[in-house]
């Protein structure tokens, strides 16, 4: 079994103190009890047993800021923040197109007798009145295809404008004159406006469809979509170079999409109802 040190120790001590004595001369036995008391003064005692722990110190000093750590990996997802505010409100659209007449109305009560006149003078004025209106609406009709140069419906107003300029420039200049960029939306209007480009003598000329806002989502320039008519040359619309956003009308009639940024003749269309 291991010895404990203390036990060493005092062992150790009283074996020293013993040799100290025995090389001391022999000499009167009242004095070497006296030396040997006051020899034994000068030998250190036994150590003691160890004490009871002392009370816990005082904390010591701050030490040095240790170095910045690694960074941590990245915290989770925090949760969707709430709604934002409404953005501003955008401008107003184009007018829309004119909706089916509403069914008639009851007829209206009688009218009181009228006052007795020579009805045959009257219808005379009349049917001349009748007959200036007929040969000025022929001559109106003439100027306005032969001089003004337009094609027309029974609703709508066609005008090729002979000016070369970017698709978003050539809206602003059927806008500035009350209309819209040209859109066919049917078999008859599509002819009609193949026919006044051939009868100018162009290849191709601007219309008012594009896909601007959504590729591949192609619309009018009224925001209206495309339904079920639509006269596409074979292989379009392609996106060539990812940059055919607006569309053309070719003499024949057929559509082929082109960048927005070249220029060329355009088309402008005006409801009746409102020339």
């Amino acid at each position: 079994a291991r010895v404990p040190q203390a036990l060493v120790m005092k062992r150790g001590l009283a074996l020293i103190g013993l040799a100290f004595l025995w090389l001391l001369p022999v000499g009167h036995p009242q004095q070497m009890a006296e030396d040997a008391c006051s020899l034994h003064i000068l030998v250190p005692g036994l150590k003691g047993d160890a004490g009871e722990k002392g009370d816990k110190g005082a904390p010591g000093r701050p030490g040095r800021v240790g170095p910045t750590g690694e960074k941590g990996d990245m915290g989770d997802k925090g949760q969707k923040g709430s709604v934002g505010r409404h953005g501003k409100i955008g401008p107003i659209g184009s007018k829309g197109e004119k909706g089916d007449s509403g069914d008639m109305g009851p007829p209206g009560p009688n009218g009181e007798p009228g006052i007795p006149c020579e009805c045959s003078q009257l219808r005379k004025a009349i049917g001349e009145m009748d007959n200036q209106v007929t040969q000025l609406t022929t001559e109106l009709k003439f100027i306005k295809n032969a001089v003004a140069g337009v094609r027309e419906t029974d609703s709508k107003i066609y005008l090729l404008v002979k000016e070369e300029k970017r698709y978003v420039d050539a809206q602003l200049s059927c806008q500035g004159r009350g209309g819209t960029l040209g859109m066919p939306k049917d078999e008859a209007a599509n002819g009609l406006m193949a026919a006044y480009i051939a009868q100018a003598g162009l290849a191709r000329v601007f219309i008012g469809i594009n896909d601007l806002e959504r590729e591949g989502t192609f619309v009018y320039s009224d925001r209206s979509p495309m339904q079920t008519f639509n006269k596409w040359r074979s292989g379009e619309p392609n996106n060539a170079y990812d940059e055919e956003d607006c569309v053309e009308m070719v003499a024949s009639g057929g559509w082929n999409d082109v960048a927005c940024h070249v220029t060329m003749h355009f088309l402008c269309e005006f409801d009746k109802e409102h020339v």
